[in-house]
């Protein structure tokens, strides 16, 4: 099919090493109902080297709708500002390689963006696991103890919110609050919501626009994932001087709360064993206080994560069961983790950006 001259649509698809999944992906974006004026594709590819480059520039020699445009600074905030620039859509919708699309998912952007009049539309966040790790990752993905009520993981909910997942915009949203924030690896949808709805617009979600992301499929690359966002998140509140949601600060606190009463535990009891120190007295009544606190806030947090994992089994599927409270944690203290380091990196010591916390992992 040969592209409008003046596409209504420009779906924009950032991407780095996707070969196992970018022509499946552009397949079934090609394959969506088009809009009235027709729609264009256009790949911001990272400079892959694992051979992505090659299938993209052989399908856009074969279909005239897609385009390819190189990200040589290889973060998504990076290649969505060179999409969004070099679009000829009046509208942009933001698509990625790693989730399945209804194939009325244009039409129905287009259709909420209309009717609610909102600077940015998507719908909720659904998963589409094909392992039983993934199965128990996207269990967990959807319970509220994981995400603290974030709206947009409530496939049924519809209404404003402060983010949703990937987006659509009219191309003057971008004229009027500005691009990605090209500083933040993770993030920057979040950041650019954000902006939103400080200046003055409007975020809908609805559950007729359908997509379904594929999650993580080890323990480790959710742990690493939740970690970064919680670590680029203290950027964003730097950035903007307050939280989107006080719910982004529970996880760091939770871990810095065990930090500390560790550190209380091991410290004192030692010095109790110098009956000449000055903080003798006092060092053995801490010790102890803090090792009950620490046992108390672990038990208490075990609990909670077991009868969470019951809740979300029974909810899901009973399997999934002896997964889930390991699959909890990782959501909690990847998260916690990244939060405290991206305070201690960029509040305490003003560093740059931390290498492990700026490569972006699948």
């Amino acid at each position: 099919m040969m592209p409008a001259r003046n596409p209504a649509v420009s779906v924009i698809v950032p991407c780095r090493n996707e070969a196992r999944d970018i022509q499946s992906c552009l397949g079934s974006i090609l394959a969506q109902e088009p809009p009235q004026g027709g729609f264009e594709v256009i790949v911001a590819d990272g400079m892959s080297g694992d051979g992505t480059q090659e299938i993209i520039q052989r399908i856009s020699g074969e279909e005239a709708r897609v385009r390819l445009v190189d990200n040589p600074e290889r973060i998504v905030s990076t290649g969505l500002n060179r999409a969004i620039r070099s679009a000829r859509g009046e509208v942009i919708v933001r698509m990625d390689a790693h989730t399945e699309y209804a194939p009325d998912y244009l039409h129905r952007c287009l259709e909420v963006l209309e009717e609610t009049g909102a600077d940015n539309v998507g719908g909720p966040a659904r998963t589409a696991p094909d392992s039983y790790m993934r199965k128990a990752v996207a269990a967990a993905y959807h319970s509220r103890f994981s995400v603290g009520g974030a709206r947009f993981h409530d496939v049924d909910y519809e209404g404003p919110v402060d983010t949703v997942t990937y987006g659509c915009w009219r191309k003057e949203t971008f004229a009027k609050f500005g691009y990605f924030d090209e500083e933040l690896v993770r993030n920057q949808d979040d950041e650019f919501n954000l902006r939103i709805i400080r200046g003055g617009g409007k975020i809908w979600q609805s559950p007729k626009i359908k997509s379904w992301y594929r999650p993580r499929a080890s323990l480790a690359a959710l742990f690493k994932q939740y970690m970064q966002y919680g670590y680029w998140k203290v950027r964003v509140i730097q950035k903007h001087k307050l939280p989107a949601s006080w719910r982004h600060l529970v996880p760091g606190s939770f871990v810095l709360t065990l930090m500390l009463l560790f550190l209380l535990s091991v410290f004192s009891f030692p010095i109790s064993l110098f009956p000449s120190s000055p903080w003798s007295l006092v060092s053995g009544p801490v010790g102890s206080w803090s090792l009950f606190a620490l046992c108390s806030l672990l038990l208490a947090y075990g609990a909670a994560v077991l009868a969470a994992s019951v809740v979300t089994a029974r909810k899901t599927e009973w399997k999934l069961l002896p997964l889930l409270p390991l699959v909890f944690p990782c959501y909690h203290l990847g998260y916690g983790y990244g939060f405290l380091r991206g305070v201690w990196d960029f509040l305490i010591r003003r560093l740059r950006p931390q290498a492990n916390f700026s490569a972006l992992t699948r």
